[in-house]
């Protein structure tokens, strides 16, 4: 279990975060008299930083190690694999590897006869998606949703909704995206489709960064259909919803929906950067036929070492059960929230998400963004999400029953203070 043995953050993680304010762009970490601490290794649930203080940890570390941290297979499979060859040349002279995790995901995803493009992150899957798009339609519209995130590449970037990412970068974007409020009616969606004839759809089927917000009930199914009926595709941003985190699979599953292509990531790779864009073989065939050049490729597509990662990532999360596991082990987070919620009415207005993908919205952000500080120095990493008056709670997905008891006790007695 958690345990604090130093003021947070230490001494040695306030000296490397003077060290890192030195020689890294001052945009990129943040840094404050209270955040953030330093990690130095981490097993399972639990992260101990470079002072020795041990949290228990709900962000999964952006949602990354749905099998825990430092997971002994994933671990073994780097070790192996890195004894043998640590770089391959991946869509020159490719690594066995690289195809057998082609033929894992092939296996895994709804998508009958489905191949995929590899990447290194989810912005490589979007990009990877919007081109699919762009050549099987001719036609270079996106019709994306308010408060979506998909990444900060320039091709994510259009999609993404975020003012406050977009806005430095307006003069240079594409401009191919418009935007509707995220679980919108399906008439003003149809209308939509009919008038400006985009290419493509693309949604997350929760909103992750968003505030994780779920849509109405049917919406997804709705969407489904009316791609269909316009002849549109639709992409599902499965980054962070993906690999179990809601109770299935894939969060689509939920609703029965298939996509015409699948973004996914963060978990696919057990702590270790990849990702991928899946379609049917027939979708991809779009792409023609390489000819020695491919039209969208990158230095390390298919890293040996990701992919074995990644391989071990998804044994684990087949032979352990992982997605019924994040099923039930979220329904006793849940009810935990919602008590919570019937205690602090005044600071807390909603509970929500599916599976291990919650979020409990507090009445401000002023609420609930002092709460992630305290909560460290109390020995629990969360992150804030929306508009910063929603807190994420999406553990790795081996979570126990003890640790989730135990993060309750420590927000009940952070939202006694507060009240």
């Amino acid at each position: 279990m958690p345990q604090i043995s130093t003021a947070v953050p230490g001494p040695r993680s306030i000296a490397l975060a003077e060290r890192l304010r030195r020689v890294e762009s001052p945009n990129v970490t943040y840094l404050a008299p209270d955040f953030p601490v330093f990690w130095d290794h981490a097993e399972g649930c639990l992260v101990t930083d470079v002072d020795g203080n041990r949290f228990l940890d709900v962000t999964s570390a952006f949602g990354v190690v749905g099998v825990g941290h430092n997971h002994p297979r994933v671990v073994a499979a780097v070790q192996e694999q890195a004894a043998k060859l640590l770089h391959g040349m991946g869509d020159v002279h490719p690594s066995e590897v690289k195809v057998q995790l082609c033929e894992r995901i092939a296996g895994l995803v709804p998508i009958p006869h489905a191949q995929t493009i590899l990447g290194q992150n989810g912005g490589d899957a979007v990009e990877a998606a919007l081109k699919t798009a762009m050549l099987a339609t001719g036609r270079p519209g996106v019709l994306a949703f308010e408060n979506g995130y998909h990444g900060l590449t320039y091709g994510a970037l259009d999609v993404t909704a975020r003012p406050d990412f977009r806005g430095p970068f307006l003069p240079q974007l594409g401009g191919f995206t418009q935007h509707l409020p995220f679980g919108c009616s399906l008439a003003s969606i149809g209308a939509h489709l009919q008038a400006h004839r985009p290419g493509a759809v693309l949604a997350e089927p929760i909103q992750g960064r968003g505030g994780i917000v779920v849509p109405p009930e049917g919406w997804l199914r709705g969407l489904r259909a009316l791609c269909t009926e316009t002849n549109t595709l639709l992409i599902l941003d499965e980054i962070f919803t993906g690999w179990g985190r809601t109770g299935d699979w894939f969060a689509c599953q939920f609703d029965g929906v298939i996509p015409d292509i699948l973004c996914i990531g963060k978990a696919m790779g057990g702590g270790l950067p990849i990702s991928a864009c899946v379609a049917s073989a027939e979708l991809m065939s779009v792409w023609g036929v390489s000819t020695g050049e491919a039209l969208h490729t990158s230095t390390f597509l298919g890293n040996p070492i990701a992919c074995a990662a990644s391989l071990a990532a998804l044994e684990v999360l087949e032979e352990d059960n992982l997605p019924q596991r994040a099923a039930l082990s979220g329904s006793v987070l849940a009810i935990g929230l919602h008590t919570l919620q019937t205690e602090f009415p005044l600071l807390i207005t909603e509970v929500r998400g599916r599976g291990l993908m919650l979020g409990l919205e507090m009445v401000s952000p002023a609420i609930a963004l002092p709460l992630v500080p305290a909560a460290l120095r109390a020995g629990l990493i969360l992150l804030p999400a929306g508009d910063g008056r929603v807190l994420e709670f999406v553990p790795p997905l081996v979570i126990s029953e003890e640790q989730i008891a135990w993060c309750l006790t420590v927000l009940r007695h952070l939202l006694t203070e507060f009240a």
